[in-house]
Order: C-alpha cells, then sequence, then structure tokens
C-alpha cells in the first residue's frame, strides 16, 4: 500500500483528482490530476531552479472538493495542502516556484511576500511535521 520515495522536499500531486469542481475528466476524457502533474513534471525538467523539488504522483488525496489537490512536505517542516488548481503550466510553475521558497525555509514557513499570485487562495490545510505541532 505504501510506495517508499525519497524524503527530500516534495509536491505530492493527487494524479487522481477531478479536472473541475464540475468535470472530473477534461475534453479528452483525462482526469484534472494526471495534467497537474504532466504539467509539473514538464515544468520542472525544464528550469534547473527546480532540481532540488521531487514530483511525486499519488492517486487519490482525499481532498476531492478541492480538485487538482497537491500536498507539499520537506522533513521536519509544516506541510501543505493546496488545491482548486487549474491543470496546466501557470499552476505548475506557481506551484514550484513556491516549493522552492519552502524547500529553503527553516520550518516550512514561506513569507508571503514570496508567495507566487498563483498560490494565493489555494491552500486547504497545514500538516504538522512528525513529532511537532506549529507554533
Amino acid at each position: 500500500m505504501l510506495t517508499r520515495v525519497a524524503p527530500g522536499p516534495a509536491v505530492v500531486v493527487c494524479s487522481t483528482c477531478r479536472h473541475s469542481r464540475e468535470a472530473r475528466d477534461d475534453a479528452a476524457g483525462v482526469r484534472g490530476g494526471t495534467r497537474l502533474a504532466e504539467a509539473l513534471q514538464r515544468i520542472k525538467s525544464g528550469d534547473p531552479r527546480y532540481a532540488g523539488i521531487a514530483v511525486q504522483e499519488m492517486a487519490c488525496l482525499f481532498a476531492c472538493q478541492d480538485h487538482c489537490t497537491v500536498h507539499l512536505r520537506a522533513p521536519d517542516k509544516i506541510g501543505y495542502v493546496l488545491g482548486r488548481f487549474t491543470p496546466d503550466e501557470n499552476a505548475a510553475r506557481a506551484i514550484l516556484d513556491y516549493a522552492v521558497h519552502y524547500a529553503a525555509s527553516d520550518h516550512g514557513r514561506v513569507a508571503y511576500a514570496d508567495w507566487p499570485e498563483g498560490v494565493k487562495g489555494h491552500f486547504i490545510v497545514r500538516t504538522p511535521p512528525a513529532g511537532y505541532v506549529a507554533e
């Protein structure tokens, strides 16, 4: 049931997410999560700034009402679940840009001034790392 992955900074994308609140699939019959995962991989592979951020896929993050959902995580850092993205390259770039700041932070907190416009309004929940709670 679990697959071991590298423990470093990662964007875990729900590969089975709906395309939107209204539609499970796009016009070609492809899920939004699959499209977002493809966009994240494409953007990541084309820019060395994102080399330290893994893009990992997982079937269903159980955030179905918040389609196109990702989980940002890294060891000993607060994690974040974001959703309600359009599964395209603009969203993928904003997510990865935020992830770079996140990976460079001490505890997972990124100053609001450093948030890309494309992630504002997309945060759903923050999660404490194992063995900690956030102040």
